[in-house]
């Protein structure tokens, strides 16, 4: 029987190779465009490249790092580890940024910095009104702010931005890569022979990146001559020569121009589009520092007149009570502050004034003071009735005033209405904001008043200060012309009455200058 007839191929012979043949065209168009084929045209491409630069760091071939690579960085750790020992706080100092501003300034500059200083005020304080010398600072921070103009300004910020790429540079961690390619090599010992050995480049692939993050910003045109007589004034002792540095600095232009280091990076990591991520510097100093000097100066004014001021009112308050701590108030106390100060509120703002009339009407007024005054007022045949008059209003305006403040102080107490609606509105406060409001103008009115009673009290403890020396005054001079039986008057007094007069005086004045430390602006 004849076998059946196989039915031909619909292309034959000829359609298998036009099929290769649109196959091949197909695959050359498609593989232009393979990003795998690109990559490894380019990787091939930087072989080349490699493979024709002068020096030896890195062999394509095999993928290894060459001793050459780690010769470069040691001659650079032989140079800068010394200064990197050196200055190894040095970025946590602002004495390097002083030291980089003083460096520019002009000798009328440097004279006004040192008037600056605290021991300086404290000095002109002692020979100086507070408000001349407030003023005398604010033309002296005048002229000295005057002196950093703009080319001024950025020469100083340049100078601190190359200390800054210059401690960047030394602090790269040298010795911990060139261990990597000798596991001997001790630390900080430049007398041991090294001896390198090829490693693999992904070893150090990290390594190259972050020298390029730093090296590349080390210019060769820079002022290193400045900055090293800066760093040397920092520490007393040279951080670096140029015998040394300049040599190594060619060196490293050398090797950065050739472009090795980013094509062994790029190699290493198959990446032909890796570049170096530079952060270059951009300090603004000047702009900080003249703020810095602005602020402190007004704090180390404020804070000697605040010490001026406690000392004045120690010394007044020793001199009338004995003692600079004086405690009289029940109510109206530091005590109830602590109440407030939790409930982030302001409080009673007047408690030490407060405390010394409260201490002077009680312990002087209502004695000795009450029995000399009335003396003169019951018995003393006075020239004019006016005089005699004055001194009675003031010292029962004092009287009054000390009615007044008991009476006060006394209606702050949780027993009495004041009181108790102070102590409501700060429970409520924390429930309902509106009492907050209720609460604060409670304090307010509290402080307004303890305030007037101050204030009308030195008034009247100046008008009684001030016919006490008047009387005194007229006992001392060899007419009388005041007070006209004054055989009289010193027999109702058990001691020498110029005295007891000039004490009473004393007291009363100094109260009077104790309490303005708190009521003048």
């Amino acid at each position: 029987m004849a076998k059946a007839q196989q039915p031909a191929s619909a292309g034959g012979a000829g359609g298998k190779g036009t099929f290769d043949l649109f196959g091949r065209v197909f695959s050359f168009f498609e593989g232009s465009n393979d990003p795998d084929r690109n990559k490894r045209k380019q990787h091939r491409e930087i072989a080349k490249q490699l493979k024709r630069q002068k020096l030896s760091f890195y062999k394509a071939r095999s993928g290894e790092t060459q001793p050459a690579f780690a010769k470069f960085l040691h001659d650079l750790y032989k140079v800068v580890n010394p200064s990197k020992i050196l200055i190894e706080n040095a970025t946590e100092s602002n004495v390097l940024k002083s030291i980089v501003i003083t460096s520019f300034l002009t000798p009328t500059q440097r004279e006004i910095q040192e008037n600056l200083e605290e021991e300086s005020i404290r000095r002109q304080l002692e020979q100086t009104d507070p408000k001349l010398l407030a003023q005398n600072y604010k033309e002296m921070l005048g002229t000295f702010f005057s002196g950093f103009d703009t080319e001024t300004a950025r020469q100083i910020n340049d100078t601190y931005n190359l200390l800054t790429i210059f401690l960047q540079f030394v602090r790269f961690d040298y010795f911990f890569v060139l261990k990597k390619f000798d596991s001997r090599l001790p630390e900080n010992d430049f007398r041991y022979r090294a001896s390198f050995d090829s490693i693999d480049g992904k070893y150090v692939s990290d390594d190259i990146k972050d020298f390029l993050e730093v090296a590349p910003l080390i210019e060769a045109g820079a002022d290193w001559n400045r900055l090293f007589e800066l760093l040397e004034v920092y520490k007393g002792a040279p951080i670096m020569t140029q015998k040394a540095w300049r040599p190594m600095l060619a060196t490293l232009t050398e090797v950065l121009r050739s472009g090795i280091l980013p094509l062994m990076v790029r190699h290493i990591d198959e990446d032909p589009y890796y570049k170096s991520k530079l952060v270059v510097p951009n300090h603004k100093i000047v702009e900080e520092y003249l703020s810095k000097t602005k602020n402190q100066t007004e704090i180390t004014i404020q804070k000697l007149l605040s010490e001026r001021r406690s000392s004045k009112i120690d010394s007044l308050a020793t001199a009338v009570f004995g003692s600079a701590s004086v405690s009289r108030m029940r109510n109206y106390t530091d005590v109830a502050n602590l109440a407030f100060s939790k409930k982030m509120l302001g409080g009673f703002i007047y408690v030490s004034p407060m405390n010394y009339l409260k201490a002077f009407f009680l312990d002087f007024l209502k004695g000795d003071i009450k029995n000399v005054i009335d003396g003169f007022l019951i018995r003393g045949q006075w020239s004019t009735p006016v005089l005699s008059q004055q001194l009675s209003e003031s010292f029962h305006k004092l009287m009054e005033a000390s009615q007044q403040l008991l009476a006060f102080d006394a209606d702050l107490s949780e027993d009495e209405q004041r009181g108790r609606a102070i102590k409501n509105a700060m429970t409520k406060s924390d429930r309902d904001q509106a009492m907050i409001r209720v609460f604060r103008q409670y304090l307010s009115d509290a402080n307004q008043e303890a305030l007037t009673i101050i204030k009308e009290s030195v008034q009247h403890l100046i008008a009684v200060a001030k016919m006490l020396k008047t009387v005194l005054d007229d006992h001392r001079s060899k007419s009388a012309e005041v007070i006209l039986n004054w055989r009289e008057i010193r027999s109702g007094f058990s001691q020498d009455i110029d005295a007891e007069i000039e004490s009473i005086y004393r007291k009363i004045y100094y109260l009077a200058q104790l309490l303005q430390y708190f009521v003048k602006k």
